[in-house]
């Protein structure tokens, strides 16, 4: 009699040769062996039965056959005892166990075809050791491009002469919500927020991304870098409230997570699940006419904020391909999804579906760091073996399981509520936890371009002297004249940029940060200047500024072969009226009038974006087509404007964005 538990299985069954191989791989402190060669050790057992299934027999005698059998041989198995206990004590499961197991038995070669086609010959024991660790080194570079890029941005957009300056909005923060706004907006920032201090944030960050890198303090690194990316979000208002902003924080907490746990392997799993499906989901919820008759990428490539060389020759594709191209987004965004959650091979099949869709995305736009971190995800798609050509390390670090499933039932949760209110609730209210975590943005919902846009309105904003003669504020990135090149910009995010073209699908009365923009290139702001491709003013800042409006499309082939020219565009008005500031103190009106405002751009600002907010302007009634000159001495002259022109002027609080 073995001292150890002996699994006898049928040595002619492939079927069965191929799982007892993988149990091998499972188990501790377990034997296997053929009936055709041990059976007449066991003559209690009959013949038939170990034609019937397989026959474990333990060290004290007891025979144990069926899907008793399999469930007690995984016992030996870390971490799969459960099973054995869920047989056990849920009503029903032993039998229905037992009917399955004797319905694969009498079909054994049918589903031997089936072990193949969706496990693969083997079946492996899956290890993720060096997918983790080529995950994190990627997560460490992206980290490094995120605070990289912001670093180099962050004064002129947030900083204290910047276009929203984050000192006056957790000003407006506290003196709106009390105490509870440190738990509203969670940044390092209330403890000092100078320009100095928001640059050494990114500058940390890109420090703590090496360390990341090389491989030191991994657990310590990760908290600090989502603790640095929070902080920075959450002071960055409208131009850090985009999804891959939310996709990275999500996905930097989930990763301190990481320790050979295949919990956590399957909720990053989820994460890429939530993240495809719903960006699917939304565009049919949408209702957009577009996207449902398979029209969209007709306009996508035109349409879309930042595009590259590429997207140019992709919108020249006549409209069947555009049709199949949209079909082919909705396959890979609503049906490979559930392949993220299915047996190896099909997994696999995913995967490449998936990492095919962000390659044309990189490829046709660009989306910062996104696809690359969208990318990344899918390693969680693969495994150790996939990799094993690679010169790869195998992470030895481990997370408790308790731990692991602390964060699994929280995430869940979280994520659970979220997905019932996008699709069952019939009055989405997001419950008490959901509304606690949300500043922390550890679970967020997803979904880009909910609705396709079929123009592509530009601004074009001016300065002069004179009144008369008009110069342009040239972008770095966007579409200036019709000369204007497309650019490969990704993995960087030009934020200004990419808010002018939010901007410019609505008025600049519902996007309060414009009216900033424009008063800071009055003052002159070097900060906000340097965001620009080039400054038209260098000596002295301009009198007056305008911002023009335009709707923008690609020539055709013959026209860029005979012009050059990218672009074509016909006049649409004017965005923002000639506004000029007099006095030497300009600036006075900054100081004194603060007003919050809240976001209200297009798709990609989350839903959990609560606010917007910097300095209060005035805003004045506009006229599409018609210039208003003003001129703004001082806050009670603003006032005094905006009273004769738009009405009382109510004051906005800062208020968490609805639903």
């Amino acid at each position: 009699m073995s001292e150890q538990p002996l699994l006898i299985f049928d040595g002619r069954c492939g079927f069965c040769k191929i799982w007892i191989e993988y149990w091998k791989q499972l188990t501790i402190g377990v034997e296997y062996a053929p009936s055709q060669e041990v059976a007449p050790l066991y003559p209690q057992i009959p013949q038939e039965k170990f034609a019937e299934s397989v026959q474990l027999v333990m060290p004290e005698g007891e025979v144990l056959s069926g899907a008793r059998a399999v469930f007690t041989t995984l016992t030996f198995a870390p971490g799969l005892a459960w099973l054995l206990w869920i047989y056990d004590h849920t009503p029903g499961f032993a039998a229905c166990s037992e009917a399955s197991y004797r319905m694969i038995a009498a079909h054994r070669s049918f589903f031997y075809h089936v072990t193949r086609l969706t496990f693969g010959k083997p079946v492996r024991r899956l290890a993720y050791a060096r997918t983790e660790w080529l995950f994190l080194r990627l997560l460490a570079v992206i980290y490094g491009i995120a605070f990289g890029s912001l670093g180099v941005q962050i004064t002129g957009l947030v900083g204290e002469h910047g276009i929203l300056p984050a000192g006056r909005y957790l000003d407006a923060v506290k003196s709106s919500f009390g105490a509870s706004g440190y738990w509203i907006t969670p940044t390092i920032f209330w403890l000092m927020h100078s320009d100095a201090m928001l640059r050494a944030a990114c500058l940390a960050g890109v420090a703590i991304s090496a360390v990341l890198f090389f491989g030191y303090a991994e657990r310590a690194s990760l908290a600090c870098l989502y603790i640095l990316y929070l902080s920075l979000g959450n002071v960055g208002q409208d131009f850090l409230g985009f999804q891959w902003d939310s996709l990275l924080l999500e996905t930097g907490f989930l990763a301190v997570f990481l320790g050979n746990s295949r919990t956590v392997v399957y909720l990053f799993r989820w994460l890429l699940f939530r993240l495809m499906f719903l960006s699917g989901a939304v565009k049919l919820t949408s209702h957009d006419p577009v996207w449902r008759d398979l029209t969209a990428l007709s306009f996508h490539y035109l349409t879309q904020p930042i595009p590259t060389p590429v997207a140019w020759y992709m919108y020249q594709f006549p409209l069947d391909f555009q049709r199949l191209s949209t079909g082919f987004v909705f396959l890979v965004e609503l049906v490979v999804p559930f392949l993220f959650f299915a047996p190896r091979l099909w997994r696999l099949v995913g995967a490449g579906a998936a990492l095919s869709l962000q390659v044309l995305i990189f490829l046709t736009g660009n989306y910062t760091f996104f696809n690359l971190l969208t990318m990344s995800l899918c390693l969680f798609l693969l495994d150790d073996h996939v990799l094993a050509r690679l010169p790869l390390k195998a992470r030895a670090a481990h997370t408790r399981p308790a731990l692991a499933a602390a964060a699994a039932a929280l995430i869940l949760v979280v994520s659970g509520s979220e997905l019932w209110m996008m699709f069952l609730a019939s009055a989405p209210e997001p419950n008490a936890l959901v509304r606690a975590l949300e500043p922390f943005q550890i679970v967020n919902t997803y979904g880009l371009f909910a609705t396709m846009t079929t123009t592509r309105p530009e601004i074009i904003v001016q300065g002069s002297n004179d009144g008369e003669t008009w110069v342009d504020y040239p972008f770095r990135y966007k579409p200036n004249d019709l000369s204007s090149p497309l650019h490969w910009v990704a993995p960087y995010q030009p934020r200004l940029d990419w808010q002018m073209w939010f901007a410019a699908l609505s008025s600049y009365q519902a996007t309060p940060w414009f009216s900033n923009f424009m008063l800071r290139l009055l003052e002159g702001s070097p900060d906000v200047l340097r965001l620009l491709a080039r400054n038209p003013f260098p000596g002295s800042p301009p009198k007056y500024v305008r911002a023009e409006l335009f709707d923008y499309s690609f020539t055709d082939l013959a026209t860029r072969r005979t012009t050059g020219e990218l672009w074509k565009r016909a006049p649409r008005g004017f965005y923002f009226p000639i506004v000029s500031l007099r006095g030497a103190q300009a600036g006075i009106l900054l100081e004194d009038q603060k007003t919050g405002f809240h976001a209200v751009v297009g798709d990609a600002i989350p839903h959990h974006a609560r606010s917007a907010a910097g300095d209060g302007v005035a805003e004045v009634h506009h006229l599409a087509g018609v210039q208003l000159p003003i001129g703004v001495d001082g806050p009670e002259s603003a006032v005094a404007v905006v009273q004769q022109m738009a009405g009382d002027f109510p004051a906005r609080g800062i208020v968490e964005a609805k639903r």
